[in-house]
């Protein structure tokens, strides 16, 4: 039988949520990775760079370690979703070193803090915002994770590519005959439906 260790487990779900999202990334160009293909803009280097924030404020400030640098886009006087996309002057680069020095700093508070360690969201109503690290990382796996999931609706309209990760796609045996064939098959059911 395994043993389960708390934070390590956490820690390797919450690498596996940043990993599901910077692969979406992979194998794309500038104009690709910033495309935005909904209707709210949501665009692959956007939702990494939203990803970075989310980890800046619930590891850092939520637990009094700050950052040490500042990030205009993190600011309380950011314009609205400035998070949410790169602007022209920041690259690919500049906003993945953000994610991974992000991810270090994150990464440092988990190992140096106890799941039971105490801190304050500021952004959250009165009594809420007092958490646990345990609390935290339970809530930033699963924002990551719905961020992928964002990430991996985008990257498929982008160019097809699907799937957790580079080598699993998790979906059964089909060739883009098959897939249009189920998808014009759930279309139909779907107009049936009405």
């Amino acid at each position: 039988m395994t043993v389960s260790q708390p934070k390590a487990d956490l820690q390797r779900y919450l690498q596996s949520a940043r990993d599901a999202l910077l692969w979406k990334l992979e194998g794309l160009s500038e104009y690709d990775v910033r495309r935005p293909l909904t209707p709210t803009g949501t665009n692959l280097l956007g939702l990494v760079k939203h990803a970075a924030g989310v980890e800046l404020g619930y590891f850092g400030e939520t637990f009094g370690r700050p950052f040490g640098e500042v990030v205009p886009a993190f600011e309380d006087d950011a314009e609205a979703n400035q998070d949410m996309w790169a602007a022209a002057d920041e690259s690919r680069e500049d906003i993945l070193a953000l994610h991974r020095r992000v991810a270090e700093h994150a990464d440092a508070t988990i190992t140096e803090l106890p799941l039971d360690a105490v801190g304050q969201v500021r952004w959250w109503p009165g009594e809420r915002g007092r958490v646990t690290l345990h609390q935290i990382l339970v809530h930033v796996i699963a924002d990551l994770q719905r961020h992928a999931g964002h990430a991996d609706i985008v990257r498929e309209l982008v160019d097809g590519t699907v799937g957790l990760r580079a080598g699993t796609d998790n979906l059964p045996p089909g060739d883009r005959a098959w897939w249009e064939e189920y998808r014009q098959r759930l279309e139909r059911t779907a107009r049936e439906a009405e």
